[in-house]
């Protein structure tokens, strides 16, 4: 338990900020997820599988650029989606 003022309201900005961040991160997930999905199921060439990819690369960037998630673990997450889509092209 905090014992001073400056320390309990730490934890009271600490907190808000959690809960924020939390939403953020599952937003992310859920775009990514769905990309994800897209490009196993549909035709990599189909607008809304390039749609769901734009909105999670979009996503990564808003978080990492608020500092939700850290620049390289959006930069190695976005890699890695755009790697399953251009190997889901070739194959296709």
């Amino acid at each position: 338990m905090p014992n001073t003022k400056s320390a309990i309201k730490r934890t009271r900005v600490s907190e808000r900020r959690h809960l924020r961040n939390r939403s953020a991160k599952s937003a992310v997930r859920t775009f990514v997820k769905t990309a994800e999905k897209s490009i196993k199921t549909a035709n990599v060439s189909e607008e809304t599988t390039q749609e769901a990819v734009a909105r999670a690369l979009q996503a990564l960037d808003a978080t990492a650029s608020k500092g939700i998630l850290h620049k390289n673990n959006a930069a190695r997450r976005k890699s890695r989606l755009m790697k399953k889509l251009n190997q889901s092209k070739q194959s296709a």
